[in-house]
C-alpha cells in the first residue's frame, strides 16, 4: 500500500504501459483517475478494477484538444479535492511517416513534437498549480530511451522525448520550491500491443540482440518504476531520468555482434 490514499491521474491509460500503471497504482492503495479519449473503454477497465475493490474513475482527455489536459486535472481536483501524482503517459508517433531526417515531412515532425510536448507541458502546469497549493506532489513523465540514443528513423518521436527529458529536469528545478518533484521513466522495447503491431519480428529480434538482459520489458516492470517515483520512498529524488530498458544503450555499438562470443581484439 505504498500509495495509500494518494490521488493519481494517469493519461492514456486504457492499454499497454498506461493501463499497467493505472492498475499498479490502484493495487498500491491510490485513488486512480484514468484519463482517456475513449471513455467507454476506460469505464470498462475501471468497472473491473472497482469490482476487485480498487478506487478507479475516468476523466476525459483528447490530445488533439489542448484544453482537455487542463480540464482533466480540474475534474480530478473537483472530485477528489486534490491531486498528488500526475503520470504523463500519453505519447504518439507516426511510424509510416516519421522516418529519417532527410525523408520526414516538416508538418509530420512538428505535429508529433507538438502533441507529445504539449501533453506534458500543459498537464504538468495545470497539476502543479494545485500541488503547490497543497504543499507538494509528484509529476512522472513516461519518456523513452529513444530520447537518449539517436535512431535511424522516428526523428520526430525521438526529438520530442529528448525534449521531455529536459523538461522533466526543468520542472524539477523550478518547482522544487513548491515541494513538487518531477522525474521521468524511460522504457526500452516493451511488450505492448503497439510494439506487436508496428514492429516486425525481424526488427524485434535484431533490437533484442542489443539488450544485455536479452528480452523485452513488461508493462508491469515500467509500472514498478512509476510506483517508486509516486511514493514517499522517493521523497528526496527529483529530476531523475530512469531508463527501464534491460541495459539497452549501455554497451559498445558492436555488442549485438559480439555478445556470447569469445573475442580477442
Amino acid at each position: 500500500m505504498r500509495l495509500k490514499d494518494k490521488v493519481v491521474l494517469v493519461t492514456a491509460s486504457t492499454r499497454g504501459i498506461g493501463l499497467a500503471i493505472a492498475k499498479k497504482c490502484a493495487q498500491e492503495g491510490a485513488r486512480v483517475y484514468m484519463a482517456a479519449r475513449n471513455l467507454e473503454r476506460a469505464q470498462e477497465v475501471a468497472d473491473k478494477l472497482e469490482a476487485d475493490g480498487f478506487h478507479v474513475k475516468c476523466v476525459y482527455n483528447d490530445a488533439t484538444k489542448p484544453e482537455t489536459f487542463t480540464t482533466m486535472v480540474e475534474e480530478v481536483v473537483t472530485d477528489a479535492g486534490r491531486i498528488d501524482v500526475l503520470v504523463n503517459n500519453f505519447g504518439t508517433s507516426n511510424p509510416g511517416k516519421d522516418l529519417d531526417f532527410s525523408h520526414t515531412d516538416a508538418d509530420v515532425f512538428l505535429d508529433t513534437v507538438n502533441l507529445n510536448l504539449r501533453s506534458v507541458f500543459v498537464a504538468s502546469q495545470a497539476a502543479a498549480k494545485y500541488m503547490a497549493a497543497q504543499d507538494g506532489g509528484s509529476i512522472i513523465n513516461i519518456s523513452s530511451v529513444g530520447g537518449l540514443v539517436p535512431d535511424i528513423s522516428q526523428v520526430a518521436y525521438g526529438t520530442s522525448k529528448a525534449a521531455i527529458n529536459y523538461l522533466t529536469k526543468l520542472i524539477a528545478v523550478q518547482e522544487a520550491r513548491n515541494h513538487i518533484r518531477c522525474n521521468a521513466v524511460l522504457p526500452g522495447m516493451t511488450a505492448t500491443e503497439a510494439v506487436e503491431k508496428h514492429l516486425s519480428d525481424d526488427f524485434r529480434s535484431l533490437f533484442m540482440r542489443h539488450i544485455p538482459l536479452g528480452r523485452m520489458g513488461q508493462p508491469e516492470e515500467i509500472a514498478e518504476a512509476v510506483i517508486y517515483f509516486a511514493s514517499d520512498e522517493s521523497a528526496y529524488t527529483t529530476g531523475q531520468i530512469l531508463t527501464v530498458s534491460g541495459g539497452f544503450g549501455l554497451a559498445t555499438p558492436v555488442y549485438g555482434d559480439l555478445a556470447g562470443r569469445t573475442f580477442r581484439r
